[in-house]
């Protein structure tokens, strides 16, 4: 009996309907006549997925004892003795109870498989061991029960069970997923918009790249050549010129107008390596590509439309985006050329776009380093061997006779050294000087230069043409290879510089020492001045002795009309001037970036200052000036002579000067808070502690009855300021009560999350807008129509300064079914850590 196959319903996160299309395709398979057994389901209490299970064999589970308490799994023996020809099995990552048969339950499934049973499972993408981690992040949730990736992929079939985010929020909310004592709690916590959201990207993504091996696979199988559109793959063929920008912006143009399009920039390089392009240039294209959210490749072949057609065929390409040629009129005569090649080979299967651009028809001329060197010291010794080597061969080649073949091979050899040495002039000197000495010493009639035997001028022919032919392909070589290091490293540094300044991670002083690094100078200083007269002044230098103006450097480098960069150490050769120039030009664009960023800030701090203090002054004019007439009423009134006050009106006026005097304390505390945070002097205490030691207290200033606490004891300890957190939940929980309804108490609950502990206020207020939500953190601000009386509006804004000031956060979210929750997160502790220091103190005492 052959293995059985796998059928999964994968699923982005619980409640989506995996379950339920199991059982659906159990029917339909019923219907057709298959024996179909149900072998592990679990309804949790969903009606729907419970009315699905009627009509379907069920085999018996297995009871497990373990800690007291009974537990039910899948009796795989059962299910071998019952020998369905499909078997249901649900929660494939599922850990079963020790003692069973398997740690694991697709480990079940794997015998059921080998046994010759179909099986149909589910399993959600958050399970995926990959993925871990990725959840994890996304969710805070830790996945203890996972599947291995491979399990799933070997699967014969995979469907995706796919549901929208808000669609999934509504089923939660009617009670169709969860009991409704539980819907509150998973809306706010596992079963966020933005949670769903990236896990339906995962589940997508995921599905998408099988889907892709199994067509890759299909097409393997098959020896399928031919290329299927059933995604848009656009690929754009490179030279190495200018064109390629123009080329690739296209290109992405193009695969924007289709879904799911692709870009893949390529250049091809022959195998010689002799005829390359520029690799600054490659460089910058490669980063347009990637930015543009394509892929750049390297490809080696020698015949260029062959191998990219290849390379199109071979990732199933759609398009190919190729340039106008560059090549002059005249250069027709030696072919079609790479652009009409490609579009005659393509066949019907490939599009291929020939686009026009500003290099067209202007020579296949590549940008290069000119003026490239071998240098001093190396021209030289190549000059004394070109022409001083003949002269000490022909003194040794006279007092020994090895014939002239042989000779002639020593003179080719001293003419190949010079030719590596000082390149190709030397060369052609010693082979001119090489040719004359072998016609007069070795060459009869000796001591003439003439030469009697017609086959020694051919001999000397010929060499004087290899040591030229030699003498060009190793000059060549030798200039390549130095202009290829020197352009490799331009294009490095460019890349590096670009890419820092971009990003606004290198400031004036480190660009400056980079350049100083660079170029081996002693000092370098970015010199401006207002005008043409004005003197210079220093935006910025590193080194001993920077230069205060540019005639005092050993290099200088204008920026603009009123800015250069000096440098001073040594004089610079001409073809680092350009790379020079780009390091000035950034050099200026990192000074103006510091000053308009210093500028934004000194604006926004008068800006900030300014309106703290006008809400100051209306906050003091009316919030502050009520409680004061109040208490002054109170106080009149108990001063008066002319009303003989009642023991229980006297205790009623008290009463309303305490009230007074408290709400005043309240508004002198926020407003003091506020004016530590903007200053900068809160400096939080930070101490290990837990929460119930401090959220309690925290309550003390609220009406009894309006709030319910939910702390649990098994939570991890905090690092806070306890002072601080006190204050924070202080303010969020009367600003709760202030907005809820009179018969709803706010909840207060807490939970751990991965490295983080949250702190929820929940009420059931008229809630705030989304475009509203960060609005009610800014100092005096009250939302709605509060009345003028009920605060200053600064109490959210001190309990995120507080949250902030201790490292942590403070949001406000949604309440399901209406209402405002805030949500305080801060760090909680190791215990492992907390148990392993106690351990210690008791150790040590």
């Amino acid at each position: 009996m052959g293995r059985g196959k796998l059928r999964i319903y994968l699923g982005a996160a619980p409640g989506v309907g995996k379950t339920y299309a199991m059982l659906s395709e159990a029917h339909r398979r019923m219907e057709r006549g298959t024996d179909c057994v149900v072998a592990f389901v679990e309804h949790h209490n969903r009606p729907r997925t419970e009315v699905m299970l009627h009509g379907l064999e069920q085999v018996s589970r297995k009871q497990l004892e373990y800690r007291g308490s009974v537990f039910s799994e899948m009796d795989v023996d059962a299910v071998l003795l019952r020998a369905p020809a499909v078997a249901l099995v649900d929660e494939l990552a599922h850990t079963n109870v020790p003692g069973s048969r398997n740690a694991k339950r697709w480990q079940d499934v794997e015998e059921l498989l080998t046994a010759g049973i179909d099986v149909v499972s589910t399993v959600n993408i958050q399970h995926l061991e990959s993925l871990g981690d990725v959840v994890e992040l996304i969710t805070g949730v830790r996945q203890r029960e996972t599947v291995p990736d491979e399990v799933v992929r070997r699967a014969d079939q995979i469907e995706l069970v796919d549901m929208s985010p808000q669609a999934l929020r509504r089923r939660m909310a009617h009670g169709n997923i969860y009991k409704s004592d539980k819907v509150d709690a998973a809306l706010s916590n596992y079963f966020r918009p933005g949670n769903l959201t990236a896990l339906r990207e995962l589940a997508l993504l995921w599905v998408a790249d099988r889907v892709d091996e199994y067509l890759t696979e299909y097409r393997s199988e098959h020896r399928v050549s031919k290329i299927w559109g059933s995604r848009e793959r656009i690929v754009v063929g490179l030279t190495g010129g200018p064109e390629g920008r123009t080329l690739i912006r296209r290109a992405a143009r193009l695969a924007e107008k289709g879904a799911g399009g692709e870009v893949m920039a390529v250049y091809i390089a022959r195998s010689d390596g002799l005829t390359s392009a520029s690799p600054k240039e490659l460089a910058v294209q490669r980063t347009l590509a990637e930015d543009l959210g394509g892929t750049f490749h390297h490809v080696v072949g020698d015949d260029i439309p062959v191998a990219l057609l290849d390379f199109a065929r071979g990732v199933n390409a759609t398009q190919i985006v190729l340039g106008s040629s560059r090549r002059k009129t005249w250069q027709y005569v030696f072919g079609p050329g790479v652009g009409a090649t490609v579009a005659r080979e393509s066949g019907p299967d490939l599009d291929v776009h020939i686009v026009t651009h500003d290099e067209v028809a202007k020579g296949r001329g590549l940008p290069v380093a000119r003026g490239a060197r071998l240098g001093r010291s190396r021209i030289i010794w190549g000059w004394l061997i070109g022409v001083g080597g003949p002269v000490v061969l022909a003194l040794l080649l006279n007092t020994i006779d090895l014939g002239l073949a042989n000779d002639m091979l020593l003179f080719l050899t001293v003419t190949v050294a010079a030719a590596l040495l000082g390149g190709l002039f030397p060369a052609l000197a010693s082979a001119a000087f090489g040719s004359l000495l072998l016609n007069y010493y070795y060459t009869p009639p000796l001591h003439r230069l003439t030469i009697a035997d017609p086959k020694n001028i051919v001999a000397i022919a010929i060499f004087v043409g290899v040591a030229v032919s030699v003498a060009s392909v190793v000059d060549l070589a030798a200039r390549r290879t130095h202009q290829a290091a020197r352009l490799r490293a331009e294009s490095e540094i460019l890349s590096f510089l670009a890419g820092s300044v971009l990003r606004g991670e290198t400031s004036l002083e480190a660009l400056l020492e980079r350049v100083r690094e660079t170029f081996g100078m002693e000092s370098v200083a970015l010199l401006e001045r207002a005008g043409d007269v004005d003197p210079w002044t220093c935006a910025g230098s590193v080194g001993p002795q920077a230069p205060t103006r540019p005639e005092d450097a050993d290099v200088d480098m204008p920026v603009g009309d009123h800015m250069a960069l000096a440098l001073s150490g040594r004089v610079l050769p001409a073809s680092d001037r350009r790379v020079l120039a780009a390091f000035a030009a950034q050099a200026a664009v990192v000074l103006d970036r510091q000053r308009l960023q210093h500028e934004a800030d000194q604006a926004k701090e008068l800006a900030e200052g300014n309106r703290i203090r006008t809400a100051l002054l209306a906050a003091v004019s009316h919030d502050l000036r009520t409680p004061l007439a109040a208490i002054k009423a109170a106080v009149s009134s108990l001063r008066s002579d002319d009303v003989a006050w009642s023991e229980e009106d006297q205790a009623e006026l008290l009463e309303a000067i305490e009230e007074g005097a408290d709400r005043l304390d309240h508004l002198v505390g926020n407003l003091l808070d506020m004016s530590r945070l903007q200053t900068g002097t809160v400096t939080p205490l930070i101490r290990e502690i837990d929460l119930d030691e401090v959220v309690p207290m925290a309550l003390g200033g609220v009406p009894e009855g309006s709030t319910e606490l939910d702390i649990p004891e098994t939570l991890p300890m905090v690092a806070v300021d306890p002072g601080l957190l006190e204050r924070a939940v202080a303010n969020l929980v009367e600003n709760a009560v202030k907005y809820s309804p009179a018969d709803e108490p706010v909840l207060v609950s807490a939970s751990a999350m991965a490295d983080r502990v949250e702190v929820r206020v929940v009420d059931r207020g008229p809630g705030v807008p989304d475009e509203a939500k960060d609005r009610i953190f800014a100092p005096f601000q009250r939302y709605g129509d509060a009345p003028r009386g009920a605060g200053v509006g600064l109490g959210l804004a001190v309990a995120r300064g507080f949250a902030e000031a201790m490292g942590g956060t403070l949001n406000a979210e949604d309440t399901p079914g209406g209402g405002l929750t805030m949500v305080l997160t801060v760090r909680a502790v190791d215990n492992r850590r907390v148990l392993a220091t106690a351990t210690a103190e008791r150790q040590a005492s």
